[in-house]
């Protein structure tokens, strides 16, 4: 992922809402959102070079997703994939604290990461830069920094947040897409600055990322409303203007009637 916008006891109807776009390079083989073969419980694309994901879900609320720190100065080579921190979550038992206590021990192996992990009831933030932290109810966003840094895509999309959980009935899936589709960019003196030069942080800017060879490959909602019913819709782009495929799921947390569509 790169980018993530979610409001967690931010709405009466709707106590969790996910909204999320992962940014790769076209050529990296994927699998869209399913549950998986070898974790029958657990709902998440899949990267089908290394195995891991970015963001899932599992049947009985694990939920796991992750953004890259940029920082290309600090690059290593043959660092482990990040994506295996959030399937390990989802496939594992422990909780929250316990799991990132234990990989904070190992999370130098790694190049630099932002995860977050928990369930309905409960949500942590880790980053091997910055440490970790309980998350307090509200609206946050994360990108390639830390939780909530102030970049324009992030405040925008907030704030777009923020405008739809006013609405009485909540937001619905067509409307957290319409905020992550947003292809507008800042202008360049609200820029950060991550070591990838001018050119690229504006292709990187906008909330919805296109370039001839990277960008946004998919596009993520989760809903949770109060009686635990989970909706979970996945766009799939892969550098076209116009998604290739959806898929939905719609399942009650804690049910194994495995009822999907």
């Amino acid at each position: 992922m790169c980018l993530i916008l979610f409001a967690w006891k931010a709405h009466n109807h709707f106590p969790l809402i996910f909204a999320a776009n992962r940014d790769e390079f076209y050529e990296r083989p994927s699998a869209p959102a399913a549950f998986w073969q070898d974790a029958p419980d657990l709902l998440a694309g899949r990267d089908l070079k290394e195995g891991g994901t970015w963001f899932g879900i599992t049947r009985t609320g694990r939920l796991a997703a992750l953004t890259n720190y940029r920082d290309p100065s600090s690059l290593k080579t043959g660092a482990p994939s990040r994506g295996g921190l959030v399937a390990d979550y989802l496939r594992g038992g422990e909780n929250p604290e316990t799991y990132l206590r234990r990989i904070e021990n190992a999370a130098d192996r790694y190049n630099g990461f932002s995860l977050i992990v928990g369930d309905p009831g409960e949500l942590f933030f880790f980053s091997n830069r910055g440490g970790r932290k309980r998350l307090q109810p509200g609206v946050h966003g994360l990108s390639n920094r830390l939780l909530d840094t102030p970049w324009p895509k992030v405040e925008r999309g907030k704030g777009a947040l923020r405008d739809l959980l006013r609405e009485k009935n909540g937001p619905s899936p067509e409307a957290l897409f319409a905020i992550l589709g947003d292809r507008s960019r800042p202008p360049d003196d609200r820029l950060p600055e991550t070591g990838v030069g001018i050119e690229w942080e504006r292709i990187l800017s906008p909330l919805f990322i296109e370039s001839p060879v990277y960008g946004t490959r998919s596009s993520t909602v989760l809903l949770v409303d109060r009686n635990g019913v989970a909706t979970f819709v996945e766009r799939v782009f892969n550098g076209r203007k116009a998604p290739q495929a959806e898929r939905r799921f719609d399942f009650r947390i804690g049910d194994v009637s495995k009822n999907q569509r």
